[in-house]
């Protein structure tokens, strides 16, 4: 997988998205930025598709979304199996969202936090690593079960639904 990062925003996290695609370029990270391009409004959900894509389709290893507050585009991030967003307004949570969760998406409120706390978590979040614990490793796989019986579910009440 490439060392990607991949970074998109609402027209809530436009501003805060253009100050972090030069934040990590400046620390030598190939950054794949995927819009908005101005504040004009927009829908969060498209941007958080574009994200998600690039990792599952192993065009970046990492992402980051950014919207007004951070939760929309984390729970429509969270819709793609195999995605694992998470909005971190600190430092702590930046670094243990990776560590125990294997967090690949990293989502930001850019009217919650300000811009250099916003440097700082992103800083710590692509310096840190799954640990690989075996605790860890086990709450993950049920969370990959959880996806599986959704998705089985889903294609059954699919099913259902043509058959009536």
């Amino acid at each position: 997988m490439k060392k990607v990062v991949a970074i998109a925003a609402d027209h809530g996290g436009f501003h805060l998205k253009t100050l972090l695609v030069e934040f990590l370029k400046g620390l030598g990270k190939a950054v794949n930025d995927l819009g908005t391009y101005s504040d004009e409004p927009v829908d969060y959900p498209d941007y958080a598709r574009k994200v998600a894509q690039e990792i599952l389709h192993k065009k970046a290893e990492k992402g980051i979304l950014i919207c007004g507050s951070g939760v929309g585009a984390c729970v429509a991030a969270n819709k793609f199996p195999g995605i694992r967003a998470a909005i971190c307004h600190d430092t702590f949570s930046a670094h243990q969202g990776v560590e125990d969760d294997d967090m690949n998406i990293l989502c930001l409120g850019a009217r919650v936090i300000g811009p250099e706390l916003a440097k700082e978590i992103v800083r710590i979040w692509l310096s840190a690593s799954f640990s690989g614990a075996e605790r860890h490793c086990r709450r993950l796989a049920k969370i990959d079960q959880i996806e599986r019986e959704f998705t089985k579910w889903r294609a059954k009440k699919g099913k259902e639904v043509k058959d009536e």
